[in-house]
């Protein structure tokens, strides 16, 4: 598990990406530190649901697709029996075309979701603060 944070920047809402690929991982790191959010990766689902649970993120950006524990699974074990993460908004990366678990559990559970191969790093930004200002 990796973590930046800006010392530059204006926001201080902590953000959590769970994202086994290092491509895209790497982007989102990039792109949300420059602007001061305080980013922790975590690279598959058992790290990434530790993560969640030890920490209080702001964000947690949980990718569906991932080996052993897919993010459905992440997602049902924190908000699944009582909201673990009660404090956090979830938005899912997700492909077009899911299993109905899958789409159970992000319609149940998930805060929002995007479309994984459509989204730019300014859409997820601006989503992003879109649901942080839902908080204020």
């Amino acid at each position: 598990m990796e973590e930046n944070s800006a010392t530059n920047g204006i926001q201080n809402e902590k953000i959590l990406i769970v994202e086994d690929d290092v491509i895209i991982g790497e982007l989102y790191v990039n792109s949300l530190s420059e602007l001061g959010y305080q980013v922790t990766w975590a690279r598959d689902g058992k790290s990434g649901l530790a993560a969640a649970l030890q920490e209080t993120y702001d964000i947690i950006l949980l990718d569906i697709m991932m080996p052993g524990k897919n993010g459905a699974t992440v997602l049902k074990e924190l908000r699944g029996n009582g909201d673990k993460v009660p404090n956090s908004k979830v938005i899912v990366f997700t492909n077009l075309a899911q299993d109905d678990e899958t789409r159970d559990a992000m319609s149940e559970y998930a805060d929002d979701y995007l479309i994984k191969a459509d989204i730019t790093p300014r859409q997820l930004i601006a989503k992003i603060n879109q649901l942080l200002s839902k908080n204020e």
